[in-house]
């Protein structure tokens, strides 16, 4: 059994005195203006998120060590024949730092039960994504720790930059033998997949590189995290001007964050056709996307797929409108740019919702991710539709009233497509080492009382994420205090 506590809090250590050099690196490679607000990002999806998840494992190996459950059986709710688990929030600075975030994970069966490490350890090829900074490392903790692997890291061309910074952040697991990096291009991948050392290959990626992996090593284990073309459905009620603008802001963080290049990223806003402020919103949705910094398409293809998908006049950003029954490459392919597709729905508010949520899980490729969102008021009044809709949602993470993302950012979800029976294509983060899990169901507030740091318009982001590692390497009261002032 190898020493990982020590190992993840020597980790912590170095990647809070790495954070600096790794934001300014991939705020380079990615073209944001020296100094920008947009640094922010790469605060908060790069070292924050490998620092809370580092926390996080801590916490499961600190209590199994104790001979305790990571979690305990109180967590358990049941509603509808439905059994899940509470995971979040966890403490009081969880209920400060995050307010009104809540996290249930839905489980295909129980009690609760967990993953139990093989002591007999195997070799995994990680295959890193190119886009958000904290991907290669998050997969590989995952793997080392609920697994107990070691691994091989070949990171994407697109970020093989950070190389030298993921080298020293992750250099306890180096030294130990449980890590090793690799550079190259697709071929190297296709090579290293075949070897005859390697006993399974994780990727982040697309479809197609899943399929080109499977090909090239049809007998062995494969896990994945794929993407998909995300739907937001807009439930209609009865808004303010503020909340207008709070939730175009909302879903053009989900689709503009990183410029548009995440899994994850809203791809298919589904709008009511009957609803007043239908266009009000829409409208608002494009203000934002005009107002917001200016930034290149950094990943490679990106202005192909956009003027494939919206035209060769396209803006980096913009909303294009479908019918629904347009056959349409956009339903089933990531668009991964920064084009936003709407499409409305007739209806009264039950027919929208139901119709909506079967346009998601029939008509739109994969199942990462969806975000619903509805006021107070409407789902107080159609509460049992809101309730069904979230449970029949057929996606590894739905979001009511906040961005399938934060299911990314918070490890003690599990990570990956919605899982029916079993663990299909396996899952990652996952720090309560939860076993039969179907889904994620992650909660915010419909305005809550700051804005949320992830938001693109938060002028305020730079400074909260590197608060935010500050918090992370050193929990204490002074330093969340200075999250909550500056997040004021």
């Amino acid at each position: 059994m190898i020493a990982l506590v020590p190992m993840l809090e020597e980790t912590r250590r170095l990647t809070h005195s790495v954070a600096p050099e790794w934001v300014a690196l991939s705020a380079r490679a990615k073209g944001l203006a020296p100094g920008s607000y947009l640094e922010g990002e790469e605060w908060i999806s790069g070292p924050w998120a490998v620092l809370y998840a580092v926390n996080r494992y801590i916490r499961t190996l600190q209590r199994t060590a104790g001979e305790l459950p990571p979690l305990n059986s109180q967590s358990l709710r049941t509603a509808g024949g439905v059994t899940s688990a509470r995971v979040f929030p966890h403490d009081l600075y969880d209920r400060i730092l995050l307010q009104g975030v809540t996290a249930d994970v839905v489980l295909n069966s129980s009690p609760l039960s967990f993953i139990h490490p093989s002591s007999d350890s195997k070799n995994v090829l990680v295959l890193g994504a190119g886009n958000i900074s904290s991907i290669p490392a998050l997969d590989v903790l995952y793997k080392i720790v609920a697994e107990r692997a070691r691994c091989i890291l070949k990171l994407s061309p697109v970020n093989d930059y950070l190389r030298p910074v993921l080298e020293r952040a992750l250099a306890p697991f180096v030294r130990a033998g449980r890590l090793r990096f690799v550079s190259g291009d697709a071929e190297c991948g296709a090579r290293l997949c075949t070897g005859d050392t390697i006993d399974e290959i994780h990727v982040t990626g697309s479809a197609a590189t899943f399929a080109a992996i499977r090909a090239v090593a049809p007998h062995k284990r494969i896990t994945a995290e794929l993407g998909s073309v995300t739907p937001t459905i807009v439930i209609p009620g009865d808004w303010s001007e503020s909340d207008l603008r709070f939730q175009a802001e909302s879903i053009a963080t989900q689709k503009a964050h990183n410029a548009g290049f995440n899994c994850i990223a809203a791809q298919v806003l589904l709008v009511p056709r009957e609803w007043p402020l239908k266009e009000r919103l829409l409208q608002e949705v494009e203000r934002v996307f005009d107002e917001l910094e200016r930034r290149p398409e950094y990943y490679p293809g990106a202005t192909q797929r956009r003027t494939a998908s919206a035209g060769a006049e396209s803006q980096l950003r913009s909303i294009a409108r479908l019918d629904a029954h347009a056959a349409t490459g956009a339903f089933q392919t990531e668009a991964f740019c920064g084009v936003l597709f709407s499409v409305e729905l007739p209806g009264d508010t039950h027919t929208f919702l139901r119709d909506a949520v079967a346009f998601a899980n029939d008509r739109l490729y994969g199942t990462l991710g969806a975000n619903l969102i509805v006021s107070p008021q409407t789902e107080r009044s159609i509460s049992r539709a809101v309730a069904d809709a979230t449970s029949e949602l057929r996606y590894g993470c739905v979001a009511v009233n906040a961005w399938a993302g934060l299911g990314y950012f918070l490890t003690e979800t599990p990570w990956g497509d919605y899982r029916s029976q079993g663990e299909g294509l396996g899952v990652v983060h996952n720090s309560y080492l939860l076993a039969n899990t179907q889904k994620s169901i992650v909660r915010a507030p419909f305005r809550p009382l700051t804005k949320p740091p992830w938001f693109v318009t938060n002028k305020k982001q730079a400074r909260l994420g590197r608060l935010l590692c500050d918090f992370e390497a050193a929990r204490t009261p002074l330093n969340a205090l200075l999250v909550i002032l500056a997040a004021m």
